[in-house]
């Protein structure tokens, strides 16, 4: 097999670990929503997730401030308010107006639940260590909540970013050997 060089600023391309979310914050009497793709699993129980917002994004100090957030995923019917609410910031405009998000209030966190979003995790920050240089916190769901009456809810069909404006619709599930059940 024959390789060529791959530009280091494209890596994250190869890698991308999950689907695109909302980000919902609230602190202060203000609410922001962003769209974030960098975020993987770090442990199963308690479920702790690892996420990168960028401290040039107007919910890195709402997330700093308020230490709780609400992981919201969408499916691939919310593409437009996805992309929508990537490509503005909350500095300027209030998304939930904006996009018609619907949301209601999380039983844990104050930051609001997307209800558009087939599955939403009410997330407390566990630790900023890294928040400062890397802009990496790292979440503790406290609170799950998956639409079940949606048959998205065991095969979504969400988006993952694959990088400059490009995106892919996760594909067909298939099961494997394997020890876990």
């Amino acid at each position: 097999m024959k390789k060529k060089s791959l530009p280091l600023s494209d890596v994250y391309r190869l890698l991308e670990p999950g689907p695109v979310v909302l980000l919902s914050t609230h602190y202060k009497g203000v609410e922001d929503v962003m769209t974030m793709s960098w975020h993987t699993m770090l442990d199963f129980e308690p479920p702790l997730i690892g996420c990168v917002v960028s401290n040039r994004d107007y919910s890195f100090n709402l997330l700093k401030g308020s230490k709780q957030c609400v992981i919201n995923i969408p499916t691939v019917e919310l593409s437009k308010m996805i992309v929508g609410c990537g490509n503005t910031s909350g500095k300027e405009v209030d998304k939930f107006k904006k996009f018609k998000i619907t949301r209601s209030a999380a039983s844990k966190v104050k930051a609001p639940l997307i209800d558009d979003c087939f599955a939403n995790l009410e997330c407390q920050v566990v630790d900023m260590k890294m928040a400062n240089k890397y802009n990496f916190f790292v979440l503790k769901v406290v609170k799950a909540w998956i639409d079940a009456r949606s048959a998205q809810s065991k095969n979504p069909a969400t988006l993952h970013h694959r990088g400059k404006g490009i995106f892919m619709v996760a594909g067909e599930s298939i099961k494997l050997p394997s020890k876990m059940k």
